[in-house]
């Protein structure tokens, strides 16, 4: 099975230093959904892990949550795309769970739901925990640029091997075509 991780805030849809709080200020980075459907199309299964610290620090709940989820759903599949799961760390950064980015959690567990091996595993991200999630799994890191990519790429410190595109829609034309 092919399958590939994506970060949601900064990969998907705009990231904001206030949270992204409701359908309203979920708005898509341009062509990510195209990537989503033309990495469905190729047969690739796509599952979003994304951590969101914003319902334990009370900035939304998981009604407004779910709200932007069915959004994100919806314009994917209008742009002839799939999304098989999304996984959410609900937690704060000082709860000590094993989901929150950079931890590996949320991959590992992906891995186990779907019976796909973790070597090799890609997730695009926009961050450092991201990517640091995923090589702590034995995964692929892929940094895109957009969101907060451009400022992760300046500080460097990358996992070894990390790859870095312009965007989504660039990642996925190199998974595609793998």
């Amino acid at each position: 099975m092919k399958l590939v991780i994506l970060d949601r805030d900064g990969v998907i849809n705009e990231d904001r230093d206030d949270f992204v709080k409701n359908t309203m200020e979920w708005v898509p980075i341009p062509h990510s959904l195209e990537a989503i459907a033309n990495l469905t199309q190729a047969g690739w299964h796509v599952v979003v892990a994304t951590n969101q610290s914003g319902l334990a620090r009370g900035l939304f709940d998981m009604h407004a949550l779910n709200a932007m989820h069915e959004k994100m759903h919806r314009l994917v599949g209008q742009a002839g795309g799939r999304i098989d799961a999304v996984l959410i760390c609900p937690h704060g950064p000082d709860h000590g769970c094993d989901c929150r980015k950079p931890l590996p959690g949320m991959v590992l567990e992906i891995a186990e739901r779907f019976n796909v091996k973790l070597d090799g595993l890609p997730l695009i991200g926009d961050s450092l925990r991201d990517l640091e999630s995923v090589a702590a799994a034995g995964g692929k890191p892929m940094l895109v640029r957009t969101g907060k990519g451009e400022k992760t790429l300046e500080k460097g410190g990358l996992p070894p091997g990390t790859l870095v595109f312009d965007d989504l829609y660039d990642a996925a034309e190199y998974l595609i075509n793998l």
